[in-house]
């Protein structure tokens, strides 16, 4: 890192710490050292918006613990989720200055994150090495995961779009209750409720999942998987195979 931009490591970041985030973990220790001083632990808070469409974005944000839908809304206001991001990856990436958000990126699952201001992260990536590497791969996952979110749009039913979706916050999460309603899952997935209530049913008559009020648990995720079709796996594998690279 250049010497201008040399500072103090700031109180309570450690390298463990942002090892909890996959992207950061798969740098070697002197890259990540030099990253520190540029690092800002935050609470992400549900509902927070990281930014939203149109805006000059400010910070790229490294989630540990916290889930970020990336979201498109229409000119009438409907929203579509059009990718997710966890512990796995960054959101909020820009490749040259004044690059505006072209999605609205939302907590949907509260946590903890750590967020670089992005004209600090595009200068490191200007630098090259493992960072730009893993970063590159990284917005090539996010191609894939919007690919077959397209895809599933048009030739999934709806219970393997709820079995997708499940999985891939069940992938990003410490836990298996997830703290979602049915309306979100159903504005997300842009379906009706009624549909994704139908289909929730079934999953639970079927043993798979349990639903609370603002909750659902999954109780047997290979059942869900086999439910979700090819989609998940295909999204899924291209991860896997950026995380070992």
């Amino acid at each position: 890192m250049p010497a201008k931009r040399a500072q103090a490591v700031p109180q309570g970041l450690s390298l463990t710490g942002l090892q909890q985030n996959e992207l950061l973990r798969a740098l070697p220790q002197h890259e990540l050292e030099r990253l520190l001083p540029e690092l800002e632990l935050v609470a992400l808070p549900t509902g927070k918006h990281l930014y939203d469409f149109g805006d000059k974005i400010e910070y790229s944000y490294f989630p540990t613990t916290a889930i970020v839908s990336l979201q498109y809304v229409n000119e009438d206001g409907i929203t579509t989720e059009i990718a997710v991001v966890g512990r796995e990856g960054v959101a909020g990436v820009t490749m040259y200055k004044g690059e505006r958000a072209s999605n609205t990126a939302v907590v949907q699952a509260a946590g903890y994150g750590y967020r670089m201001r992005t004209d600090t992260l595009r200068e490191l990536f200007g630098e090259g090495g493992t960072l730009a590497h893993q970063l590159m791969r990284y917005t090539s996952c996010l191609f894939a995961q919007l690919a077959q979110n397209v895809v599933s749009s048009r030739h999934s039913s709806i219970e393997q779009k709820l079995c997708r979706w499940l999985l891939e916050r069940l992938d990003r999460s410490p836990s298996s209750e997830l703290k979602v309603t049915q309306e979100l899952i159903a504005n997300l997935l842009g379906v009706r409720r009624e549909s994704i209530t139908a289909a929730a049913g079934k999953l639970q008559a079927d043993g798979l999942i349990q639903c609370r009020r603002g909750m659902v648990v999954v109780l047997d995720r290979a059942g869900l998987e086999r439910c979700a079709g090819a989609c998940y796996f295909a999204a899924r594998g291209t991860l896997a195979q950026a995380a070992t690279h």
